[in-house]
């Protein structure tokens, strides 16, 4: 089959054993890639019940079929496990130029199974496998780890992918960074490359798949850079990145603030997009084959933090620290960005914790003094954390674990033991829909479902229709995450064009239909998994928080019945 390798490559590091394994035609046409294999190999591959930081855990890289061709879009690679935060179904995708070194070495995923003797880490050069020690990099940040290792392979143009000290520590929100700051950044991936000893991945190749009609593929891209360079909300991303999110959400009481208990804040103005391009010096950045380019390369203009650079911050840090935190300043919101980075933490996650911290010592439950708005004892907080000291070790287990241990479960934001991001449910309840019934806890990313209720596509706060519409955002979405696509083409990108990628590099004909129905295997492969490790259908459930405890001028708070019955209506149509 064209598009594809037709082969993984099973990776032991407590044998050393380094296995080719042959991938059936059948597999990429019921599941594609990336997702949808990732998927699959880790439904057949790791032990039922298996403790998420044992050897016997599996991690699996993965690419898809469009990864590796000049397809726009096609730019992010993927990793599969099972999560050390919420013990179930992880996935986690990172943008950046990664991607390209990955669907080069002739496989269409790595599986890493054991665990390393010593801390070391690993260098995959095409079909080589070389083990490498890494004494000299321990206790660095993971953006300082990368560098050196560029530096040490300069003239291969590596990919290179690291933990911080989070990572080192089995911080079980721990993230994986690649590119400066692009990263696997959800449901702890950095704990499980900790847990096997691995601090780093070095991954360089040439050799390249062979597309099925590369005249169909060449044409398509063309005509796909034409008609996306115009589309308006490539110019929206394009000129303020997602920080514009801010106001949007500020206006309808959907920013979460002050551990969730407010809809916006008043200092708004201080860190939403306008904020971010008058007080940073901000330029786009793309990923390879993207003309969005929605990310800011950022530079502090002033201040006690002049002269720092970083990717972002992005929308989701800008909540976690500026809302949940009620830090009023985005200098001081790219400082602890930063702070972030380096440790290799999951700035959603922290942020979450960080702001229930302070209630905790509020309730006289912790005795480390915080309030909302100390961005230097939040970045005390934060660096506790990354090396387990004192207080830090709870925390570094998330919200479920340490709500359960400090008695604060009537306060717990999270959703399988994943805390959400950016967008209240209240305000925005297809988003609570999206939050109860992903995968992985409580996403926005499986459905991006904000997008629907924020342009007014459907009403927030009403249920007629939004089952049906949230499936048809879900499974196109999935197919994305299968081919690997980024989420921010998804106004360009809809079926027909996904059947022409699809043609034009694999060389199979799909319709609406055949795509639906791949998803539907997907969602019930991972239902299985999920359910196999312990998940209770019970938890595809909002905390009680929100149907107990209104928000936002208008007093919005969740209705129980209500709220089931659009459970209800999501079974229905997903067959669950």
């Amino acid at each position: 089959m064209k598009g594809v390798f037709g082969k993984i490559l099973n990776i032991n590091l407590t044998s050393k054993i380094i296995e080719e394994e042959n991938i059936p035609d059948d597999i990429y046409r019921n599941y594609l890639g990336g997702k949808g294999l990732g998927a699959y190999l880790l439904l057949k591959k790791n032990p039922a019940g298996v403790n998420p930081l044992s050897p016997d855990n599996n991690i699996i890289f993965a690419v898809g079929p469009a990864c590796g061709f000049k397809i726009w879009g096609a730019n992010r690679y993927g990793a599969f496990t099972k999560s050390p935060l919420t013990g179930i179904f992880s996935e986690s995708y990172a943008g950046g130029k990664a991607f390209l070194q990955f669907s080069r070495i002739g496989y269409d995923a790595v599986v890493i199974n054991g665990a390393c003797e010593r801390w070391s880490y690993i260098v995959i050069n095409n079909e080589k496998v070389e083990y490498k020690k890494a004494d000299f990099l321990l206790g660095k940040d993971s953006l300082e780890t990368e560098l050196i290792l560029k530096e040490k392979y300069k003239g291969l143009n590596p990919a290179v992918l690291t933990i911080g000290p989070a990572g080192e520590n089995l911080v079980k929100y721990a993230y994986v960074n690649n590119d400066q700051g692009r990263s696997l950044g959800r449901t702890g991936i950095g704990a499980i490359l900790g847990s096997k000893k691995v601090k780093a991945i070095v991954v360089m190749g040439n050799i390249k798949k062979e597309a099925a009609d590369p005249q169909l593929l060449s044409s398509y891209a063309k005509e796909q850079l034409e008609i996306g360079r115009q589309h308006p909300g490539t110019k929206a991303y394009n000129k303020t990145g997602t920080s514009l999110v801010v106001d949007l959400t500020t206006a309808v009481d959907a920013f979460p603030a002050r551990y969730w208990q407010q809809g916006s804040v008043p200092h708004r103005d201080k860190i939403n997009a306008e904020a971010l391009h008058r007080e940073l010096d901000v330029k786009p950045k793309a990923c390879l084959y993207c003309f969005i380019a929605c990310t800011r390369s950022s530079t502090v203009k002033y201040g006690r933090h002049k002269g720092l650079k970083l990717d972002g911050p992005e929308y989701e840090t800008i909540d976690a620290f500026g809302g949940l935190n009620m830090v009023d300043d985005i200098k001081e919101i790219a400082f602890l960005n930063d702070i972030c980075d380096r440790l290799g933490l999951d700035t959603v996650t922290a942020g979450n914790t960080t702001a229930f911290a302070i209630e905790a010592y509020k309730r006289g439950k912790i005795d480390f003094e915080i309030d909302y708005g100390e961005v230097d004892r939040i970045a005390e907080l934060l660096r506790m954390i990354s090396v387990r000291e004192g207080i830090g070790d709870l925390l570094a287990e998330g919200v479920r674990s340490a709500s359960i241990k400090l008695g604060m479960e009537d306060i717990a934001i999270h959703v399988k033991g994943l805390e959400p991001p950016g967008y209240d449910p209240r305000t925005l309840q297809g988003m609570g829909l999206g939050y109860a019934v992903s995968d992985r806890g409580a996403c926005h990313l499986r459905a991006t479902f904000y997008k629907a209720e924020l342009s007014g596509q459907i009403d927030p706060l009403e249920n007629n229709g939004k089952a049906k519409l949230f499936l048809e955002y879900e499974d196109r979405l999935t197919i994305y995450d299968t081919l690997i696509l980024c989420r921010f083409f998804r106004d360009l990108l809809y079926y027909d064009e996904l059947a022409t990628i699809v043609k034009s590099s694999m060389g199979i004909e799909l319709e609406e239909k055949d795509f639906k129905e791949i998803s539907d295997r997907i969602a019930h492969s991972i239902r299985m998994f999920n359910l196999r490790e312990g998940m209770d259908p019970s938890q595809d459930w909002l905390p009680e928080y929100f149907f107990k405890n209104p928000i936002g001028a208008k007093n919005i708070v969740l209705n129980r019945d209500k709220f089931g019955e659009l459970i209800g209506d999501y079974y229905k149509l997903r067959g669950f």
